[in-house]
């Protein structure tokens, strides 16, 4: 995500925000039936959680961490959000509306599945940016938990202006621009191995189109401004090492979160991929921990308010 703003500056001297809101293009607007995947466990599940998927990824961004969750009776059900993955018209910007829309209506069909069971939001970069989004608007969610890791909140005063105006200007100029930042050297995770099955992965988007680097820096500023709507509880996990999202830039949001409880997790060695990162197996065994209101492994755990320091149960 940041390489793709990175990349904006170097071909047009800056990054902007696209000014007004746009709806869904037509081809994307009666796109409902979204492409899933689930783990399950093999008995009834104790929690569910539904994955909501970063930038130009799908829902088999899960795939580790639903095996994983599954194994400790916990059921992920993911979903490709519409303009990505195995959608029709994959790169598209679809529109925040119409993402929060989704995110609704897969929330009304687990309500359904799993009527007597808890369940919790879990959104990845983009996909937290949605959730937030999503809680501000007021929409039907009715979520146990909110799991926000590494979430795009790089937005609201912390853009330039002079950025965001380029971008406004490319993007109603040349808005199928594809701008592919292989060459930034930036790195979204350590696992390497990782990142090269994305790069063989024909699902994963690879170029990205400048309008949709617009609409997602407008989502951005929604998450920025929606932190203070946040309901709780909310674990937020931010790697240091994030060269995609400002760890600066998160950690400024999560001080802006009102609700309570709100725990955060800061990883030493975490990058942008926590769930895939070298060191994801910390990460899954503390979002299990935190579901089931226990201490986390890493002991990293900490209020969102840096007044009341670390915390010693999840949920507390």
């Amino acid at each position: 995500m940041r390489a793709r703003i990175r990349a904006v500056v170097g071909l047009v001297a800056g990054l902007g925000l696209l000014a007004c809101t746009q709806g869904p293009p037509a081809h994307l607007a009666g796109e409902a039936d979204l492409p899933r995947r689930e783990w399950l466990p093999a008995a009834p599940p104790r929690a569910v959680v539904l994955a909501v998927h970063g930038f130009n990824d799908y829902s088999n961004a899960f795939a580790e961490f639903g095996a994983f969750a599954a194994e400790h009776g916990i059921a992920v059900h993911a979903y490709d959000q519409r303009g990505f993955g195995a959608n029709q018209a994959a790169g598209r910007w679809a529109g925040r509306q119409a993402l929060i829309a989704d995110l609704v209506a897969e929330r009304a069909r687990l309500a359904e599945l799993y009527p007597d069971r808890p369940v919790y939001l879990l959104g990845e970069s983009m996909g937290a940016a949605v959730v937030m989004a999503a809680m501000a608007s007021g929409a039907a969610l009715d979520a146990d938990g909110v799991i926000l890791t590494a979430p795009a909140v790089w937005g609201g005063e912390q853009l330039n202006p002079l950025y965001r105006a380029t971008l406004w200007l490319v993007a109603r100029v040349a808005p199928g621009l594809k701008l592919s930042g292989r060459s930034l050297g930036v790195m979204a995770s350590d696992n390497l191995d990782a990142l090269r099955a994305l790069s063989a992965d024909p699902l994963f988007i690879k170029e990205t189109r400048v309008d949709a680097i617009a609409g997602l820096v407008e989502l951005m500023d929604a998450a920025y401004a929606a932190a203070g709507a946040l309901a709780g509880p909310v674990l937020i996990l931010v790697g240091e090492h994030d060269e995609i999202v400002p760890p600066d830039s998160q950690l400024a949001v999560i001080e802006r979160v009102r609700s309570a409880p709100c725990v955060r997790i800061v990883y030493p060695e975490g990058w942008h991929m926590l769930l895939r990162d070298l060191q994801r197996r910390v990460v899954w065994q503390d979002i299990v921990a935190w579901i089931d209101g226990e201490p986390v492994p890493s002991g990293q755990a900490a209020s969102c308010d840096p007044a009341l320091g670390t915390v010693v149960a999840a949920q507390e």
